[in-house]
């Protein structure tokens, strides 16, 4: 008798949907200061819980992670990377990188078999490079255009493109296929600890690098995408952000003297 799809998964597919809704609905409403994020109040909201959930949960669980040996974090997250290799590979065929593409599909068999299902990374020391792309990405390169930027629960900057990849990144999700809740669950967490304590460090860097951490966030992911979606060299696109500050940094000329007779 075949299954039900997993309720959990369900859920987020609803909850994605009814954001992705609501987003639609509510981008035309009143303009914030940047002309990227219509909807800053809602997400400088969403931004001051992660910072408390990361600041009371997440971060404190990333340090204790931090303290294992490093054999056995690198162990993990190469064990992580392996099973991504496969929907990165496809995304890069499906944006016609296919050497790329193929250069993955041979990541994921040499690592899976001679590095002890992905746990060691034999296939970089093969010449194999790593890539990293994801489906927001491919709708990026067909010209999918990125639409507001969004601040998500708990998973931080992104925006209506990549909100929309994020479903087709869970639907092929292999950690998401597990049948069972409670390894799920568990597989789950160890991923995002261990993702997060690769980031310790680098809020301390956001923090000290403006006195705005949600616009210092804003204008790094923007520019972050930008460059992945093109390879590191995007277009030249002007950060409101950035002019901002100029002007704030430019004094103002003095008033031209008319000369009196």
């Amino acid at each position: 008798m075949k299954k039900n799809k997993k309720p959990e998964l369900r859920a987020v597919r609803r909850s994605a949907a009814t954001l992705l809704l609501g987003l639609g609905l509510t981008a035309c409403a009143g303009p914030g200061g940047h002309p990227k994020d219509p909807l800053e109040p809602i997400n400088r909201a969403t931004f001051r819980f992660n910072e408390t959930a990361d600041r009371y949960v997440m971060r404190p669980a990333a340090e204790v992670y931090d303290l294992a040996p490093l054999p056995v974090k690198v162990g993990v997250g190469n064990f992580f990377g392996n099973l991504a290799d496969v929907w990165i590979g496809v995304n890069n065929l499906l944006q016609g990188k296919f050497a790329e593409g193929l250069s993955d599909g041979g990541r994921f068999l040499v690592n899976s078999t001679a590095g002890m299902l992905g746990v060691f990374d034999i296939a970089t020391e093969l010449g194999l490079e790593k890539h990293d792309e994801d489906f927001g990405q491919t709708l990026g390169l067909w010209g999918v255009g990125d639409g507001p930027y969004i601040v998500l629960p708990l998973l931080g900057s992104s925006n209506l493109r990549d909100t929309a990849g994020l479903i087709g990144d869970l639907n092929v999700d292999p950690v998401m296929a597990i049948n069972s809740s409670g390894p799920r669950n568990r597989v789950t967490a160890l991923r995002f600890i261990n993702r997060r304590s690769q980031l310790l460090g680098a809020d301390t860097t956001a923090e000290q690098a403006s006195l705005d951490k949600y616009d210092y966030m804003r204008s790094f992911y923007i520019q972050y995408r930008q460059s992945q979606i093109y390879d590191g060299q995007p277009p030249r696109v002007k950060d409101p952000d950035d002019e901002a500050d100029m002007d704030e940094a430019t004094p103002a000329a003095p008033a031209r003297k008319e000369n009196q007779e």
